[in-house]
């Protein structure tokens, strides 16, 4: 059994893929960054017209993908606790790293999932961050 989920309550895919797919009681996320859902903004970014910072919350990226995470696992039949496995994609690790690490203590204080953490040289929007994760459905 497999199963393709998209919600319309995280933010859009960048490329032809869902948000999620389910294979028996595993669901896969595809990668899930900051951008707002509805906006499609990166909170705390704020680029000039050449494309370079103006302002930059790494924390704000962080909360805001761990919040997209939960609204695609919710969307899925999942939840935060039921996640097992988390890769995450930095792209800048000496900046980053942390920040992201003392965020993720406090969002992960009862689920307590397998963890990567590696650093890219980009990803393909202007934001920071992104998760690739697993969870179970009950």
């Amino acid at each position: 059994m497999s199963e393709i989920i998209s919600t319309q309550k995280a933010p859009a895919p960048v490329g032809a893929y869902p948000h999620a797919r389910r294979v028996g009681n595993l669901l896969f996320l595809s990668g899930i960054g900051p951008r707002t859902p509805i906006t499609n903004e990166i909170p705390g970014l704020t680029l000039d017209k050449n494309g370079n910072f103006e302002t930059f919350d790494f924390e704000a990226q962080c909360r805001s993908v761990f919040d997209n995470v939960k609204i695609v696992l919710e969307a899925s039949g999942s939840r935060w606790e039921n996640l097992v496995d988390v890769t995450v994609f930095l792209v800048n690790m000496k900046r980053d790293f942390h920040t992201y690490n003392k965020l993720y203590a406090e969002y992960f204080t009862n689920a307590q999932p397998c963890r990567t953490t590696v650093e890219i040289n980009s990803l393909p929007t202007p934001i920071a961050i992104e998760l690739k994760c697993i969870a179970v459905i009950e």
